[in-house]
Formats: structure tokens, C-alpha cells, sequence
């Protein structure tokens, strides 16, 4: 896109909290232009960074009101950044299968977190970047993760530092099982990738046949009750 208008930049260091969707486009309906947000909520901002560029308008806009409908701060935040949730639970996961500390159940544990976490996500709308004024008009474009993005961010690095441990993979296969019976068929796709990423993972991994036959078996608590022994129960 031909952006025309001067970016509003960032005055200090910090980190984009939240964003106020509403008075964005209200700002951008009463100017007759349309504002994209180049900073995420999320990203670091420095000095100088732009935070958000304006297209078209009728004049120039006042920085004070767009500053204020974005929310800068020390560190990142829940609030509207559900990717920070999902990276501290991977960041504890990963540090437990470190060498140096080799807890694999708390890997364990920790993918029961991210299941649920990408169990409300998978069951919300994803696609909705664009924000339209009331009259339909296209006014705000902010860059929201998609689905493919949270389950990247919330099963690659387990599935790769975890690629030894049996237990790690027998509760991602459960995991993305679990996920692909409950959620919509438009999730789907997506988590078959994956399934056939951990496939892929586990043949690498385990060269004996029987070793693995044992990683690939769908076990949540890892080596509890596999849904093999369930069904035959």
C-alpha cells in the first residue's frame, strides 16, 4: 500500500499493551482516512519506531488522540497478547527439557496448559484484522496471529527440544488429537500439519520399531493410561 501520510512514531522505549480498536476507527471515520498499525501488541518499541502510518484524510491529525488509543508500557501483558501466555508456558517447558535439568513431566504439564489455551483460541475468530466504521468502511488494519501462528508458537520448540522423550511425545499426540476432535473442521488442516510434523519427529527420533511404537501411542500424561489400553478396557 502507497501509506502518503507521516508515521506516528514512538518518544520512548517500551511495549505495545493494548490497542484501542474503537477509537482508532473513530478517529479515522471523522478524518476520512484509514490507519494500519506496524506495531503489534506485543513488539518492543524503540526510540523512534513507528507505531502506526495513516493513509489519505482530509488533514492532518492531532498525535495526542492516537497516542492515548495506544497503551505502552514496561513489559508485555495478558491483556490483549494472548502469545505471551502461550510463550512463558513454552519457555518453562523447554527450560525443563534442557540437559541440565532433564523434567520431562513438567513438559508434560505444561502442554496440558497450552492444550487449553489453544483449545479457547480454536474455538474463537481468528481472522479479524480489518475494522470497519459504521458504515462498512474500512478504517483500521491491525495484525492479529492467526491460527497457524499459535500453534507454531505453542508446539514447535516443545516438539524439537522434546524430540527424545517419549513422554513429551506421547502427550503432544494426545494433545493434538484432543484438539482435532473438539474443535471446529476449520482448525483442521492446520493440526494435521502438525500431526504429521510429530510423526515425522518421533520416526526420526526413535530408530527401534518398538521404541518407537511406544512414543507414538496418544498417552496425556505422557507414560499414564495410553487410549490404546483405554479401548481395550
Amino acid at each position: 500500500m502507497d501509506w502518503t501520510r507521516p508515521r506516528v512514531v514512538s518518544r520512548d522505549g517500551s511495549v505495545v499493551q493494548s490497542v484501542d480498536v474503537p477509537a482508532l476507527v473513530e478517529i479515522a471515520s471523522r478524518a476520512w482516512c484509514t490507519i494500519e498499525l506496524t506495531a503489534d501488541v506485543g513488539d518492543a518499541i524503540l526510540d523512534s519506531t513507528p507505531i502506526l502510518r495513516i493513509r489519505g484524510g482530509v488533514g492532518p491529525l492531532p498525535e495526542e488522540p492516537l497516542r492515548r488509543a495506544i497503551e505502552l508500557g514496561s513489559e508485555r501483558t495478558f491483556e490483549q497478547d494472548p502469545k505471551y501466555a502461550i510463550r512463558l508456558l513454552v519457555d518453562i517447558a523447554i527450560k525443563a527439557l534442557s540437559p541440565a535439568i532433564n523434567d520431562p513431566t513438567t513438559a508434560v504439564q505444561t502442554l496440558v496448559q497450552i492444550e487449553d489455551l489453544l483449545l479457547r483460541l480454536g474455538r474463537r475468530r481468528l481472522e479479524i484484522g480489518v475494522f470497519c466504521d459504521s458504515d462498512n468502511r474500512p478504517r483500521v488494519f491491525v495484525a492479529f496471529p492467526s491460527w497457524e501462528d499459535f500453534l507454531r508458537l505453542g508446539l514447535d520448540e516443545i516438539r524439537f527440544y522434546g524430540a527424545n522423550s517419549m513422554q513429551v511425545m506421547r502427550c503432544m499426540k494426545a494433545t493434538i488429537s484432543e484438539l482435532i476432535s473438539v474443535l471446529p473442521e476449520e482448525r483442521h488442516q492446520a493440526l494435521r500439519y502438525w500431526q504429521h510434523r510429530l510423526e515425522s519427529t518421533i520416526d526420526r527420533s526413535f530408530g527401534d520399531k518398538l521404541e518407537r511404537l511406544d512414543a507414538s501411542t496418544e498417552d496425556r500424561q505422557g507414560l499414564g493410561v495410553s487410549r490404546l489400553s483405554k479401548g481395550n478396557s
